[in-house]
């Protein structure tokens, strides 16, 4: 059987991570080589999640992959995140056929809405979106994760959700999740919270690590820079001596 090249959308946070191990347990099947992140060169740090690039290129390191970095501004309007992924998918179709693929894997667990934006934004371009974790039950999942030895570290609490500063910089462990408010994914897929993975089964060895410094601050309500601000907490992540 032909295996299929995919390359793994990184968040840095635990979802992707489970994803490419889901993917890494079947090697008949797929070929993983490589990973790609948005990265927000105003801040110096991965989009969203907020994980440092220095972090960042370690969790490459122990991924043992390529890492592709896609620049975004900040804020960012949609057109300006579409045209930074078509850019991203040329840059895709010229790498080497050892290491090009035609098939992008995602970390989405239940919405649907983001499923198909995704789907959309590769439809006949030549590529395709799987998702290897989708439909996984989160409460079921989080479990397995903390099984497995997963270790992250809170980096990101939304302002929108009905968690305060406090959960910032904990890490994701029975503690956190006994803690989240009624209501809350267990896994933060409604975007209550983030994560950046520091040891896992995906790793060949962890990343010494530790929570740093937590700030708040403001950020556009909407994704376009509409709506006005909200205070976002964030918790740095500080690189440990091996």
């Amino acid at each position: 059987m032909t295996t299929r090249p995919v390359l793994v959308s990184w968040s840095s946070g635990k979802d992707s991570a489970w994803a490419l191990h889901v993917l890494r347990q079947q090697p008949d099947r797929y070929d993983v080589r490589g990973i790609f992140t948005t990265v927000t060169p105003h801040f110096d740090r991965v989009s969203i999640q907020a994980t440092p690039r220095r972090v960042l290129e370690v969790q490459a390191q122990r991924l043992g992959l390529p890492l592709y970095e896609i620049p975004i501004p900040y804020p960012c309007p949609n057109e300006a995140y579409e045209a930074a992924m078509r850019g991203f998918l040329d840059r895709v179709r010229k790498l080497p056929a050892n290491l090009t693929a035609d098939t992008f894997a995602f970390g989405d667990l239940f919405l649907e809405d983001i499923r198909e934006y995704r789907r959309a934004n590769l439809g006949g371009t030549g590529f395709e979106a799987i998702f290897p974790v989708w439909g996984i039950p989160t409460d079921e999942l989080a479990q397995t994760m903390l099984e497995s030895g997963l270790q992250a570290i809170v980096t990101a609490v939304s302002p929108t959700s009905k968690l305060d500063r406090s959960f910032a910089g904990r890490w994701f462990d029975q503690s956190f999740l006994d803690d989240l408010p009624e209501g809350t994914d267990p896994l933060g897929e409604n975007g209550e919270f983030h994560t950046c993975v520091v040891d896992g089964p995906m790793f060949d060895r962890p990343i010494a690590a530790r929570p740093g410094e937590i700030v708040g601050r403001p950020v556009s309500r909407n994704h376009d820079g509409t709506g006005g601000t909200v205070t976002a907490w964030y918790a740095d992540v500080e690189l440990l001596k091996d």
